[in-house]
């Protein structure tokens, strides 16, 4: 009985040595943030996580997840589309249990069935598959979406659940999808690098029986490197039962979160990054 405790206190040691549910993002998974600076405080929520999305032994890109809503804040990464197939396999955080868990996203299957985990005790921690059946006018909503990646572990990696939110069915497959494809197209054109921040503002409706809540606003924001002399930026903002998307400038979109949050002021990005 001993050596098992030591054991588990072992292996509880290695995970949090290098843990996906980590501390900050800075010390962590930094290079998915613009200048490694990831957006500031005030848009943190009570009971934060901070996940570097890991798949397969490699990080892909980073959420700030809230656990008392089970939906993510924001997820940052770097756009690189290409073609593929859309995976069909969702996946959760096992680390979001705790530390002893498989630091890399699982199909909620396998830890059902290889780490003696049960279903409520997964539960407690995030939104699961169950929560997102049987859904009227929403969609499961991806923040960072599989489109903007250009192979098949960095698509599969956008699977997780907590990398979505539900969203309103018609913005979507409408205004949204037409933004992710087709406008980020046009925006990226003579960018080197591209980092991106997408996330939702949490509303006061819920699904699952109260377990996830239902974003009130989705926004996206980018900041691209054109050169070492020169960026550029953008953001657009939608309220999630309109099939609408307003373009904004960076320092807009980060003026409304401002006011919908009614916190400090936000910054997305580091300062240089336009805001104009």
């Amino acid at each position: 009985m001993l050596l098992l405790l030591l054991l588990q206190v072992s292996a509880s040691c290695l995970w949090l040595g290098s843990s996906e549910v980590v501390t900050s993002f800075e010390s962590s998974c930094p290079q998915f943030f613009f200048r490694e600076t990831p957006p500031n405080e005030a848009i943190e929520p009570e009971s934060p996580a901070w996940i570097c999305q890991r798949y397969k032994n490699q990080y892909y890109f980073a959420t700030l997840y809230d656990r008392n809503r089970r939906i993510p804040v924001y997820s940052a990464y770097i756009y690189q589309p290409g073609p593929g197939k859309r995976p069909k396999t969702w996946l959760v955080e096992p680390q979001l249990m705790g530390p002893t868990y498989p630091k890399t996203m699982e199909k909620e299957w396998t830890l059902l069935n290889y780490f003696n985990v049960s279903l409520d005790q997964l539960s407690k921690s995030q939104a699961i598959l169950q929560d997102y059946k049987n859904l009227t006018g929403l969609n499961r909503g991806h923040l960072n979406p599989n489109g903007h990646h250009g192979d098949s572990s960095s698509r599969t990696a956008t699977f997780t659940l907590t990398n979505i939110v539900p969203q309103d069915e018609k913005l979507n497959g409408g205004a949204w999808n037409n933004y992710e494809q087709q406008t980020m197209i046009r925006k990226t054109k003579g960018c080197n690098t591209t980092y991106v921040v997408v996330g939702a503002v949490p509303g006061n409706n819920y699904i699952a029986k109260g377990r996830v809540n239902k974003p009130s606003y989705l926004w996206s924001s980018a900041c691209c490197e054109v050169d070492t002399n020169h960026r550029k930026a953008w953001a657009v903002i939608a309220e999630n039962d309109k099939n609408e998307v307003q373009l904004l400038t960076l320092g807009e979109l980060e003026d409304v979160l401002t006011q919908l949050y009614g916190r400090d002021q936000i910054s997305l990005f580091d300062s240089d990054c336009p805001r104009e």
